[in-house]
């Protein structure tokens, strides 16, 4: 079993939300407007690559929250 990268992992809504300090919806509107992409898990659900998502984070000089997101 291969143990996915940093990088390869998936971000909830919630978790970029937590990040950015915004609410989830926002998260979908960035999907909308080309600011960020989206892959659709088997259920329909929206998860976010977390290399595209700290990308941005750094981008917008916004900085984490002290606590992290997920183990």
């Amino acid at each position: 079993m291969t143990v996915p990268r940093e990088s390869d992992r998936l971000l909830t809504p919630a978790e970029v939300a937590h990040l950015f300090r915004v609410h989830p919806k926002t998260v979908s509107r960035w999907v909308s407007s080309g600011k960020l992409s989206a892959v659709r898990t088997l259920g329909g659900h929206r998860r976010y690559r977390a290399s595209e998502v700290y990308a941005l984070l750094d981008e917008s000089g916004i900085g984490a929250p002290v606590e992290s997101v997920g183990p």
